[in-house]
């Protein structure tokens, strides 16, 4: 049997669209985690990566830790974390954050440092406040670069929060778990389909959020 049957196979089965184990309810659940993890990782990469970028010091400590928190290993950090604190949310959301954060952290850290001076200077030579040349003159150019970073982290923790399963928890990932334990390939293909749909989905939304946010000017200059 090939793959192209056990999707067909997987979707076209009723009992999947139902109930607690239905797929809505498993997507909820994965975008649930999704998002929580990416929210967590913006509120603690997006401050960082401005304030070391607007002074333009700190890079060489970024690029340490963001190399540091990519080599670990997400499923051991969480098996890890699991036998430390025991099965609940802080397990999963962890590996899923220390992933997230160095592409939104480095990203953003790179798209402000490396905006043209010539605005900034000139935004500092009208009398403008730290606070508003970063906010106002920084941040609307960097913002396609800041925008790129948060859709890799994104990608990244949807392709990744499946592993929230292997704690009992549910998700996508529920049918990948259970299908390689019940030997139910079906399930298995169908999971990592879903997988692969939410990470096109994502690529997706972010080229919209990019079309309406993102001044024209600086899409085109880009």
């Amino acid at each position: 049997m090939n793959v192209l049957h056990f999707v067909n196979a997987f979707f076209s089965d009723g009992s999947h669209w139902h109930g607690a184990d239905g797929i809505p309810h498993r997507l909820f659940e994965h975008v649930q985690y999704s998002l929580m993890a990416l929210a967590i990782a913006a509120a603690i990469g997006l401050p960082i990566g401005m304030f070391t970028g607007h002074t333009g010091r700190g890079g060489n400590a970024l690029a340490a830790i963001a190399t540091a928190a990519r080599a670990l290993p997400s499923f051991g950090l969480l098996v890890l974390i699991t036998v430390w604190v025991g099965i609940g949310l802080t397990p999963v959301m962890i590996p899923l954050v220390a992933l997230a954060v160095p592409p939104i952290l480095v990203t953003t850290y790179e798209a402000v440092r490396t905006v043209d001076p010539s605005p900034v200077d000139a935004a500092r030579g009208m009398g403008m406040s730290t606070t508003s040349v970063l906010f106002q003159v920084e941040l609307p150019v960097a913002l396609p670069l800041i925008l790129s970073g948060l859709r890799s982290a994104a990608i990244q923790v949807v392709s990744t929060a499946s592993i929230a399963a292997y704690v009992s928890f549910g998700g996508v990932g529920r049918y990948i778990i259970d299908g390689l334990y019940q030997r139910d390939y079906e399930k298995v293909v169908g999971g990592a389909t879903l997988v692969a749909c939410l990470a096109l989905a994502t690529i997706g939304l972010f080229w919209l959020v990019n079309r309406l946010v993102v001044s024209p000017g600086v899409r085109r200059s880009g």
